[in-house]
C-alpha cells in the first residue's frame, strides 16, 4: 500500500508518501480501506516530536488519528462487523490505504453521513463532547467556550446547548471569527482577544478551554467560586492564583455511543463540521503546513 511515512521528527518535510508494507488484521481487528483521514494538531505535533515522551514514534512509522472507509478483511473473533461496512473510528496510522482497527474502537458510519464528511469527526467531536461534559454544567448554568470558532469547540458548544446551558462563544476578533460564532449555536460571542470584553464579562459558572496558553489565564480568573476550568491543554500557568476554580484536564477517550450520537448531529445538520480543504493523501505535508497556520475548517486527507 501507499502511506506518509516518517523516518525522523522534524517539520511537514519528513513526511513522505511511499511503499509501506500492507497491515494484517489480528484477533478482534478488521482491516479498512482508508476513504479518507483529517489533520489534527495531535498529527503535527506528534511529527515534530513534540509528544515523543509520553506518544511517541517508532521509526520508520505512520501517523494520524481520525479514519473512514470500508471493511475489507475481518480479524478471528469478530462477530459485529463485516465485509463491505462503511466504518469510521478513532485509530493509529491512518495516514495510509489500509489501516488495522480494532473493533472496539469501530463504529459504523450512519446511514446519511457522507463516508468522507464522517472522516472528519471522529476525535474533534468525542473531545468536544468530553470537554463539556468534564464541565459538569447543568442547565440554566453559563458555559463560556473558548475557541467556539474550532471544530472542538463547536462540538463543545453544541453539547452545553443539548444541556439546556447558556453559551458563550468565545472567538478571535482578529481573525474575523465573530461571524464564524454565529453558525455555532450559541447564545452570546465574546472576543477573547479584547481584554475589555473579558474585563466586562460576568463570572460564569465554567470554562471548556480549547486554546490554553495566554487566554486560559485570563479566562480562569472569571470562573465562579466553586466552578469549574475543563481544558484539553491542561491547567493555565496561573491557575494557582485561583483555588477556588475545580481546574480540569481533559483527555479524549473513544466512546462508541458518543460518537454515535455527534455523527448523527452532523448528519442531521444540528452540528456543523467545516471542511475547509481536501487533498490527496499524497500531499499530507502541504496540508499539515496549512494546517499549523492555523485557521477554520478541517483538512481531509482523501486516499
Amino acid at each position: 500500500m501507499k502511506a506518509v511515512v516518517v523516518y525522523q521528527y522534524g517539520g511537514p518535510e519528513v513526511l513522505k508518501f511511499e511503499e509501506y508494507p500492507d497491515p494484517v488484521a489480528g484477533p478482534g481487528e478488521v482491516l479498512v480501506r482508508v476513504a479518507a483521514t483529517s489533520v489534527n494538531p495531535i498529527d503535527y505535533k506528534r511529527r515534530a516530536g513534540l509528544t515523543k515522551d509520553f506518544y511517541p514514534l517508532q521509526f520508520p512509522g505512520l501517523i494520524g488519528v481520525d479514519i473512514a472507509g470500508t471493511v475489507v478483511k475481518i480479524g478471528s473473533g469478530v462477530e459485529n462487523f463485516s465485509v463491505g461496512d462503511q466504518v469510521f473510528a478513532m485509530a493509529d496510522n491512518t495516514y495510509a490505504e489500509l489501516c488495522v482497527v480494532k473493533t472496539a474502537m469501530l463504529v459504523k458510519v450512519p446511514k446519511g453521513l457522507n463516508l468522507i464528511q464522517a472522516a472528519a469527526l471522529p476525535l474533534v467531536t468525542v473531545t468536544g463532547n468530553q470537554l463539556l461534559a468534564a464541565t459538569g454544567i447543568k442547565a440554566g448554568q453559563t458555559v463560556l467556550v473558548v475557541g467556539a470558532a474550532g471544530s472542538a469547540g463547536r462540538s463543545a458548544v453544541f453539547t452545553a446547548k443539548q444541556r439546556g446551558a447558556t453559551v458563550i462563544a468565545g472567538v478571535l476578533k482578529r481573525q474575523m471569527q465573530t461571524d464564524d460564532a454565529k453558525t455555532v449555536g450559541a447564545d452570546q460571542v465574546l472576543a477573547t482577544d479584547d481584554d475589555t470584553a473579558i474585563a466586562n464579562l460576568p463570572p460564569v459558572d465554567a470554562v471548556a478551554d480549547t486554546v490554553g496558553g495566554r487566554t486560559a489565564g485570563k479566562l480562569i480568573a472569571k470562573v465562579k467560586p466553586g466552578g469549574v476550568f475543563a481544558s484539553v491543554l491542561g491547567a493555565p500557568q496561573n491557575a494557582a492564583k485561583y483555588p477556588s476554580a475545580k481546574v480540569v484536564p481533559v483527555f479524549s477517550q473513544f466512546d462508541r455511543k458518543t460518537l454515535e450520537f455527534m455523527a448523527e448531529a452532523v448528519r442531521d445538520g444540528k452540528l456543523v463540521i467545516p471542511i475547509s480543504q481536501k487533498l490527496p493523501l499524497s500531499e499530507a505535508a502541504e496540508a499539515q503546513a496549512t494546517a499549523e497556520k492555523g485557521g477554520s475548517g478541517k483538512i481531509l486527507l482523501v486516499a
